[in-house]
């Protein structure tokens, strides 16, 4: 299902250019027009769907099979030394595009690019509750 005010729908349908990598019946990758890093590549799915949320379990693990496939011949063919793969859900968490998509980001020594949180110092009754709250 398409939505008309998303612009990865536009993309996906044609309407905006891109410079596709892969295309098959379930997705679309595409370079990012803003990249990170040289190669920088996002995994699309045709259908559309606002965050991993929404995204059925099947799409998800066929996108991470997608992304295995990618980073393996993106690695080969652009002699990278790392890889980043990025899934951002939320405003909150950097989600920019309603869309969801994965972000392939091909990493080199020394390309400058920081993809890094700080680590927090919970204690142990801290990490004991919320344990508790997702096992129960």
């Amino acid at each position: 299902m398409k939505q008309d005010n998303c612009i990865f729908c536009k993309i996906i349908a044609g309407e905006i250019p891109s410079h596709t990598l892969y295309e098959d019946e379930q997705f679309k990758v595409i370079l990012d027009v803003n990249p990170a890093t040289k190669g920088h590549a996002l995994i699309l799915p045709k259908e559309h769907f606002a965050n991993l949320y929404e995204l059925p379990e099947e799409t998800a693990a066929d996108a991470m099979r997608l992304a295995k496939r990618m980073m393996k011949k993106m690695t080969e063919k652009l002699d990278c030394d790392g890889f980043n793969i990025v899934q951002n859900n939320g405003e909150v968490a950097g989600q920019t595009v309603f869309h969801f998509h994965m972000h392939l980001i091909p990493r080199y020594k020394n390309d400058g690019e920081i993809l890094k949180y700080i680590a927090g110092e919970p204690d142990q009754e801290e990490l004991a509750r919320i344990k508790k709250m997702l096992t129960e």
